[in-house]
């Protein structure tokens, strides 16, 4: 039976393919006077069914998904309690009885005893996964390059109507009255150079929008986007990210990039009543948060394990290159902590002070050893103020070694590691890595050197192959030639999880000498609806595609030695790529960030909505330390926030084959990956104390 088909069937003809496909089962379910007797039958079937091919593996994962004795679970995304009933609403739906039940639960039921019944190979061969990954653009071909040139000519043009118009607001970027057309086009050219222009003249309009798009978007679009504006969320679009878009009808395949700045309608009936997926986010005052850290504060300072805590500056690093419509902050872009007002995001003064205050909590922890700086976007700082935030983390680092000296053996507090600069202006807006940041890099990183320093990381987010551009290979060569390692996450919405995309993205950033880090799905609130995809298809990509990337014991080691020397990245990861015949390197881990609790993609499907949803149960990422206050936090159940039958169907719209996708319903369970070397806290000396401050663990 094909899935497309089944994907179009109604309720009743959905019985009828029960009928005609598992005739034991329907007949059963009429036959059988309670759900109770249905249950039964089931148990026996499934037996019987498997003795023809024992395994099990098999009678778990059945067991699991439908005869699962625990008829609540509570939702540790949203703190509901959950009723699940799957084999009574099966029994009621084969004879007519529950029409409140959606048909997507009856679509993944069939597929599940179609495994039962059929037996398939799981893994394409590495011809189909080359396939897969050649359908999608580069943002560095030809015939891409050739169509953003003439959107760069159209969108110039236009900048030249906007500062006319706003000539008298802007003394930057501004022409003179005797100056012709040509020569404001010159200068276009040159500002286009310029970051600062593009956030000058970023749109911040749906109408604008529409215009800077050669008025292409729809009116369901338009309708959509205006409502946005009046919910109160913010437009911030730059003119370079706009060029990289498509307008042609039949242009490159755009949807990926393009879901970033175009919202969805969950995401504005939500806006404003939206929650932190990140549980540890939300912080009260002299309480601990969902991780047990006690925090300075609410905005400043994030945290969920012992070794890393996020610090958010008082900066214009609050402020982004444009906003994602999946933002997994758009809580503090909700509540205005985070915003595009870019000249009220200046530091104020006595933020150096304040500060110099929050070091303190680096400073004095017993674990900490890996500052992220992010924000918002840690590089919307400009080049004095990250040099200053930079200098603050140095200094921190020097007097965490200094007050070691006077701790005594096993009582000693780790020490600075790492520090990484959180940003996606490398996709974003590349000319931001000018001349004056790559100084302040360098200047950063020779002295944090001494200072026990290792590891120098750009932690970056590039969602589509189309984001890698001219523009881009340089700034990234540049931050390598800085002695700063790019890594990459990717959050795996629906247009990044067809089939090749994912890999395709990994292959090409391989290239540029950018190693890939995290692979996550996204947050299941109703907000991102639109943008979620299973982690059914999160493992399947994991076991048919990423597979071909994975390193041999002799590769990684070679890796590793050249990320002594980042500067040899590019073209060192490409070389690397040849000698051994491999695509690309699968040094990401696909994972989804659980509330609270951290990354993880252990989980087994233990029931099913009467929509059709999964419901996972998810168990701690085994390869890392967590923090004392979730060790023993019992079982973590989510709910995910749509069926697989409604993700295949959004595949099928964007002209997606659903029946490459078929063995989605076979991925019911996970194992998280390890983690790849570079990613893994190196030891420290001796001594170190395993004792834990600012955490208060509750009973």
């Amino acid at each position: 039976m094909k899935v497309r088909n089944v994907l179009k069937y109604s309720y009743t003809e959905l019985i009828d393919l029960f009928e005609r496909d598992f005739p034991g089962i329907a007949q059963a379910a009429k036959e059988c006077g309670d759900w109770r007797d249905f249950e039964g039958f089931l148990k026996e079937y499934i037996r019987a069914t498997l003795i023809r091919r024992p395994s099990p593996l098999s009678i778990r994962r059945f067991f699991r998904m439908f005869v699962n004795r625990s008829r609540y679970i509570h939702d540790f995304s949203t703190g509901e309690k959950i009723r699940y009933e799957p084999i009574k609403w099966l029994w009621e739906a084969l004879r007519g009885e529950a029409m409140d039940i959606h048909r997507d639960f009856l679509i993944d039921r069939y597929f599940l005893f179609k495994q039962y019944q059929d037996s398939f190979d799981v893994l394409p061969s590495s011809e189909q996964s080359k396939s897969w990954r050649k359908r999608w653009k580069v943002g560095i071909d030809e015939d891409v390059s050739c169509e953003r040139r003439e959107n760069r000519v159209r969108i110039c043009q236009l900048l030249i109507g906007k500062i006319e118009r706003r000539n008298k607001m802007n003394s930057r970027y501004r022409f003179t009255p005797e100056m012709e057309d040509g020569e404001k086009r010159g200068l276009i050219d040159e500002w286009w150079k310029d970051y600062k222009f593009h956030l000058s003249m970023a749109i911040r309009d749906p109408d604008e929008l529409n215009l800077f798009l050669d008025n292409t978007l729809s009116d369901k679009t338009m309708d959509i986007l205006h409502d946005a504006k009046l919910k109160g969320i913010p437009f911030f679009v730059t003119p370079y990210y706009l060029s990289l878009l498509s307008i042609k009808e039949r242009g490159y395949d755009d949807s990926t990039i393009r879901s970033y700045v175009i919202y969805s309608r969950e995401l504005v009936v939500h806006f404003g009543h939206i929650q932190a997926w990140e549980k540890e986010d939300v912080v009260e005052a002299g309480k601990p948060n969902a991780a047990g850290w006690l925090l300075p504060n609410s905005t400043n300072i994030h945290r969920r394990y012992p070794e890393v805590a996020i610090f958010i500056p008082d900066s214009m690093g609050r402020a982004c290159g444009g906003l994602c419509a999946l933002c997994q902050r758009m809580y503090d872009f909700q509540k205005g902590h985070l915003n595009f007002n870019l000249e009220r995001l200046k530091p104020v003064e006595g933020w150096e002070r304040k500060m110099e205050r929050l070091m303190t909590y680096y400073e004095y922890d017993s674990q900490l050893r890996d500052i992220l700086i992010t924000g918002g976007d840690a590089l919307m700082s400009q080049n004095s103020t990250l040099e200053k935030i930079l200098d603050a983390v140095y200094q921190m680092a020097v007097r965490k070694i200094e007050t070691n000296k006077y701790r005594v053996k096993g009582k000693k507090y780790a020490e600075i590691q790492r520090v990484r600069l959180g940003s996606r202006l490398l996709a974003y807006l590349p000319s931001r890595i000018d001349d004056g940041l790559i100084d302040v890099l360098k200047r950063f990183r020779e002295k944090a050197v001494h200072a026990g320093i290792q590891q120098f990381f750009i932690q970056t987010h590039f969602e589509s192959p189309l984001e890698i551009t001219e523009e881009v290979v340089q700034a990234v060569r540049r931050l390598l030639d800085a002695g700063w390692i790019i890594t990459n996450q990717l959050v795996f919405t629906v247009a990044a999880s067809r089939r090749g995309h994912t890999a395709r993205l990994r292959e090409e950033l391989n290239k540029i000498g950018v190693l890939t880090y995290y692979t996550f799905s996204v947050k299941g609130f109703g907000e991102n609806y639109a943008l979620f995809a299973p982690n059914s298809r999160s493992e399947q990509e994991v076991k048919e595609e990423k597979v071909y990337g994975q390193l041999s014991q002799e590769l990684e080691n070679e890796v590793l030695k050249i990320l002594e020397q980042p500067e040899l990245l590019n073209p060192g990861l490409a070389r690397l790529l040849d000698k051994y015949d491999q695509p690309f390197l699968a040094t990401d881990r696909n994972v989804m960030n659980l509330p609270g609790i951290g990354k993880s993609m252990t989980f087994v499907t233990v029931g099913l909505t009467k929509e059709g949803k999964r419901i996972l149960r998810f168990s701690l990422d085994v390869n890392r330390r967590h923090s004392p206050g979730v060790d023993n936090i019992g079982d973590i159940y989510i709910v995910e926030n749509k069926s697989i039958a409604a993700y295949l169907r959004q595949l099928e719209e964007l002209g997606e084959d659903v029946e490459d996708y078929f063995s989605i319903w076979h991925y019911s369970e996970g194992q998280t990956e390890a983690r790849f070397a570079l990613f893994e806290y190196s030891r420290q000396y001796t001594g170190i104390t395993g004792d834990f401050t600012n955490l208060i663990v509750e009973s």
